[in-house]
């Protein structure tokens, strides 16, 4: 027990706590007898400051924390400048790259605190009775001396090194947080059309076919009344996930279904969007960006399994049920003279969940 723990144990009561020349840890004392508190045990961990112990274990924590802000730093730089796009080689290495830094920074954050609190906060155990009743002005000043007062006990203005390296290295700890909301603020996403323009956009003036997934092309009698195949731009890597945003649900519709549907497309101004009695929509939802994928045949409704939104493909894929909130964009169909389908334009609407530009 340290000697003014003891000094207050011998029997020093009643103190006037707004005495200048009162000390932080006689007016914590007098507010624990206040209070009813009995300080049972109270335990420095360095009873004499400065030792080669305590120096040492203020670097090993400093360390930490420096290795925190560095592989938080890390975790900015592989986020914003390494290379991401699919193509690329380098792109396999970025998402285990941001696991990677970002893990270890929480972890070493994780076992810093620990340490701090084990190692560096004094031991006390206080025996407390519960109180009713407002506080008096004797009992903020307490309350306010006492915060101060442990702020001292975490040992930041004694040891500023420790401090110092705590606040480097949360810093970038701090950034790493604000980064995926400012994220997208870093590139212009109009430069080049690159959210809105999907695998489906001709290429020098040729259209582009609907194939399967091995890239092999689609005719309409491949698909039976009443059944749909999922369908990729037939470019190279066009079902990879370069191009994620492609994916597309051919229907073809029984004929009373593809009428109603025709009339739907006619008051949208999409009435050359179906090709026959097929139709097309983008399997990307709306509302998460899950496969909307389950297919209802009898209710003409496509269920996207995450959130359980459903869109009514006889009128224009129209939300009916769940989160989401906004149609499921329409790839306008014909087909070639070979007698392939192809994919007359890319889409007229934005594919993938909501944003604030997209109508």
């Amino acid at each position: 027990m340290s000697n003014e723990v003891k000094q207050q144990h011998e029997g020093r009561d009643g103190i006037d706590v707004q005495d200048p020349a009162v000390s932080r840890f006689q007016v914590v004392q007098e507010g624990a007898r206040r209070d009813d508190i009995e300080i049972v045990h109270y335990e420095p961990p360095f009873p004499v400051p400065g030792t080669k112990q305590e120096r040492r274990l203020t670097r090993t924590l400093a360390g930490m924390f420096l290795l925190v802000g560095l592989l938080a730093t890390a975790f900015l730089v592989v986020y914003i400048w390494w290379p991401w796009r699919f193509d690329k080689d380098a792109s396999r290495l970025y998402t285990p790259l941001l696991g990677l830094t970002l893990g270890l920074a929480l972890l070493l954050i994780g076992f810093g605190v620990l340490a701090w609190g084990k190692k560096l906060l004094p031991k006390e155990i206080s025996i407390q009775d519960r109180h009713t009743g407002p506080s008096s002005d004797d009992d903020r000043r307490i309350a306010g001396q006492t915060m101060l007062y442990m702020a001292d006990e975490i040992g930041v203005r004694r040891r500023p090194l420790l401090g110092l390296a705590a606040l480097a290295g949360l810093a970038p700890v701090g950034a790493v947080a604000a980064a995926p909301l400012i994220g997208g603020l870093i590139q212009n996403p109009h430069k080049n059309n690159q959210m809105f323009t999907t695998g489906w956009a001709p290429r020098d003036g040729n259209l582009i076919r609907l194939t399967r997934e091995d890239g092999t092309p689609i005719r309409p009698e491949d698909v039976s009344a009443g059944g749909q195949m999922t369908v990729f731009p037939g470019i190279p890597g066009g079902h990879s996930n370069e191009y994620g945003d492609s994916p597309t649900l051919l229907i073809h519709l029984r004929e009373d279904a593809a009428q109603t549907a025709r009339t739907a497309n006619q008051r949208k101004g999409k009435q050359d969007y179906m090709y026959g009695n097929y139709i097309a929509y983008s399997k990307i939802c709306t509302h998460a960006g899950c496969p909307a994928s389950l297919y209802e045949q009898q209710t003409n409704r496509l269920l996207c399994p995450c959130h359980q939104s459903q869109f009514l493909i006889i009128d224009n894929a129209t939300p009916v049920f769940g989160p989401a909130n906004r149609p499921l964009p329409q790839l306008p169909l014909d087909v070639d003279a070979e007698g392939f389908f192809v994919a007359k334009s890319d889409y007229t609407e934005t594919v993938g969940p909501d944003f604030w530009e997209r109508p």
